[in-house]
């Protein structure tokens, strides 16, 4: 159920972006370009949020695609606007080893003649812009769903508290990463629930559900599911970040050690005697790939990598036991099973 996404999805939203980059014209080249890479960015994903959000509705016995597609699309566009925010906090210039929008802004104003500084304005300010946008649309296609007013509202309030809640986990995770001394594991826990497991999985699934008119029972268990399977994920994430194969994840394996991010792994050996050890790589800019190793190497040996394993089956597990009741159709638990065994049996 959740391996494909309705193509009602992707044909919503190369209608959107068609209408917007229209509009676009009338405002000169250099806004055509940003919806361009707007639509660019928010293309290619596993559009796991959307899938969340009909399959839950289906689950639920919903059938009219009229009505969850602008649901499924909603999420998707708070998921690229998060995404697009994400990095211009980071300061990054691309994502997954393509340029993003601040990347390719920032080659754009190049071309036109800038230096380097004013290109790096351009860049922050069309991805600022483009995130604002894609949330801007998340909500309005709420607010336009042709469902009764307590359905829209309700909906409303959940897409507001993804908001909320995220933008509260990803300061945190902005603060944590200039923490004199290592979080604990329950601090690490709650940033990544804020920052990730509301808005990809609580709110989705809640948002199918109530669409299909679910009972709040059913709602609250979704709920729980969704935060727990999300932190599962997450920290499986940030395992991937230090030990996984770059090939595959697409991304840096020594980033999270250069940028001294704060996960399970660091929460764990800061408790060991080996914290010191590990101390002087973390949140070294010029940290080599050789260093970045033995800090590997250190991170196993004290058991921060078997703990952070031990820690993202537990939530797996507890997911899967949230779902334990009649009240959740057969057909979703088992395919929310599947995801939450999936979440931490994966390499990228």
């Amino acid at each position: 159920m959740l391996d494909t996404v309705a193509a009602g999805v992707a044909t919503e939203l190369t209608r959107f972006f068609a209408a917007a980059r229209l509009r676009a014209s009338d405002y000169g080249e250099h806004y055509v370009a940003l919806w361009d890479f707007l639509e660019q960015a928010s293309s290619g994903g596993k559009r796991v949020r959307p899938a969340l959000v009909l399959a839950a509705y289906a689950g639920f016995g919903g059938r009219d695609q009229t009505l969850v597609v602008p649901v499924a699309v909603s999420f998707e566009l708070l998921h690229t606007a998060f995404l697009i925010h994400d990095d211009v906090i980071d300061r990054d210039l691309a994502r997954r080893g393509q340029a993003n929008i601040a990347g390719r802004f920032n080659d754009r104003a190049l071309a036109h003649g800038t230096d380097s500084d004013q290109a790096q304005v351009w860049a922050a300010a069309a991805a600022i812009l483009a995130g604002d946008l894609a949330l801007s649309e998340a909500h309005r296609a709420l607010a336009k769903l042709p469902a009764d007013v307590d359905t829209r509202l309700r909906l409303l309030d959940l897409l507001d508290r993804a908001v909320f809640v995220s933008a509260a986990g990803e300061l945190a995770d902005v603060t944590n990463s200039s923490a004199r001394h290592p979080l604990t594991v329950a601090e690490v826990i709650t940033t990544l629930e804020n920052k990730t497991a509301v808005y990809s999985f609580e709110g989705p699934l809640q948002a199918g559900a109530v669409l299909a008119g679910a009972s709040a029972e059913a709602i609250g268990l979704l709920g729980r599911y969704g935060r727990l399977v999300g932190v599962a994920f997450q920290l499986t994430d940030d395992l991937l970040g230090v030990f996984g194969d770059a090939v595959e994840t697409g991304k840096s394996v020594s980033a999270d050690l250069r940028e001294g991010k704060q996960t399970a792994l660091i929460a764990h050996a800061g408790t060991t005697e080996s914290w010191s050890l590990i101390a002087p790589y973390l949140g070294k800019v010029d940290l080599s790939d050789e260093e970045a190793e033995q800090a590997r190497e250190h991170l196993r040996a004290c058991g921060a990598k078997a703990t952070a394993e031990r820690l993202a089956s537990d939530y797996s597990r507890s997911a899967v036991e949230a779902l334990d009741s009649a009240i959740i159709p057969a057909e979703l638990r088992a395919s929310l099973t599947e995801l939450a065994h999936s979440a931490v049996n994966r390499s990228r």
